[in-house]
């Protein structure tokens, strides 16, 4: 009987699948959005909601504590500086699961796993470009001027 049995093996080994959800939860982090199969999403979405609960208070601890499972420092630092603040007044629900359909290889379901809140991306301004034609002579002039240099020479 399965009773009590409180998360998805994933057909892989405890090693390789601390290894897949720390590597998808690093990704949706960097990304914001993700798509996986339905039982991926689900056990990532469990681990990235308590990440979120413990970058909202930014201690050491709580850094040492989410680094052991995100793989890039730069994706530490936004969870801490960017996604956790648009989070403060949430308590849980900071990731949606959005099915979307199944997979044609071998028909498994799919998702999307993002953020519900989305980070502003500083917009790129938009350089004005200067102008600076240069005067060419019209090709009636460019002839002539040709044919001087001949008869010069």
């Amino acid at each position: 009987m399965r009773h009590r049995h409180g998360f998805n093996a994933l057909s892989r080994r405890s090693g390789q699948r601390k290894a897949l959800k720390r590597g998808m939860v690093t990704s949706l982090f960097r990304y914001e959005r993700i798509e996986t199969t339905k039982a991926k999403a689900k056990e990532v979405q469990r681990m990235a909601e308590k990440m979120i609960t413990r970058a909202k208070i930014d201690s050491v601890h709580n850094r040492r504590m989410i680094a052991r499972d995100i793989t890039n420092k730069a994706v530490l630092a936004k969870l801490f500086t960017d996604i956790a603040p648009l989070f403060e007044d949430r308590n849980g629900g900071y990731t949606r699961i959005i099915k979307t359909g199944h997979r044609q290889g071998d028909a498994a379901e799919m998702a999307i796993l993002e953020l519900v809140v989305k980070t502003d991306k500083p917009k790129k301004k938009a350089q004005a470009k200067k102008e600076t034609k240069k005067e060419e002579p019209k090709k009636e002039e460019a002839k002539k001027v040709e044919k001087e240099e001949k008869v010069e020479e």
